[in-house]
C-alpha cells in the first residue's frame, strides 16, 4: 500500500481529454494532486474526460491554473521536474523528494519554452529505444509518478 505523499503532477496545456482522464484516475489511485495549466484543448465537462476518469473524478484533488504565470506563482520556490523526451538525465537517476512537482507538456508540443528556459536544470526523461518517438503522456505520467513515489516511500 502506498504511503501518503505530497507529490504533484502537472499537465501543461493538455489537448486530449481521454489522456487527462487517465491521468486523473492515476492521481486518485496514488493520492497525488493534479494541476492543470490552461489553455486546454477541451473543457473539463467533456464526456470523454469523464468516461476515461470513470467514477474517480469526484475524488480527484484538482487545481486549475489560468496560465503559466499563475502556475509559476503557485510553485514558488518548490522543486520541479520537467518530464521531457530527449533529456540527457534519466528519471532513474533523478533525486525526487516528497513535495516535488512533476511537469508534463501537451501531447503535440511538449512543455512551453518559458517553462523549459526557467527550469532547464530540472529536465529529466524516460529512457527508451533510440530513434523512437515519445511515449503517450498518460503512459509517461504513470512511469514518472511511480518512479518518484518509489524513491520517496520508506523501504
Amino acid at each position: 500500500m502506498l504511503q501518503s505523499h505530497q507529490l504533484k503532477l502537472v499537465l501543461v496545456h493538455p489537448q486530449i481529454a481521454p489522456n487527462t482522464g487517465n491521468i486523473a484516475r492515476l492521481c486518485v489511485a496514488t493520492g497525488t494532486a493534479l494541476h492543470i495549466v490552461r489553455p486546454m484543448g477541451f473543457v473539463l465537462s467533456d464526456s470523454k474526460l469523464k468516461r476515461s476518469a470513470m467514477d474517480y473524478w469526484p475524488r480527484l484533488k484538482l487545481t486549475v491554473h489560468d496560465d503559466v504565470d499563475a502556475f509559476v506563482a503557485a510553485v514558488g520556490n518548490d522543486r520541479v521536474w520537467l518530464m521531457e523526451n530527449g533529456s540527457s538525465q534519466s528519471i532513474w537517476t533523478a533525486d525526487f523528494a516528497d513535495g516535488d512537482w512533476l511537469l508534463f507538456g501537451s501531447e503535440s508540443s511538449g512543455l512551453p519554452r518559458s517553462i523549459l528556459d526557467r527550469w532547464r536544470d530540472r529536465l529529466v526523461g524516460i529512457p527508451q529505444v533510440e530513434g523512437e518517438r515519445c511515449l503517450n503522456v498518460s503512459t509517461a505520467a504513470g512511469i514518472g509518478l511511480f518512479e518518484a513515489i518509489r524513491k520517496i516511500q520508506p523501504r
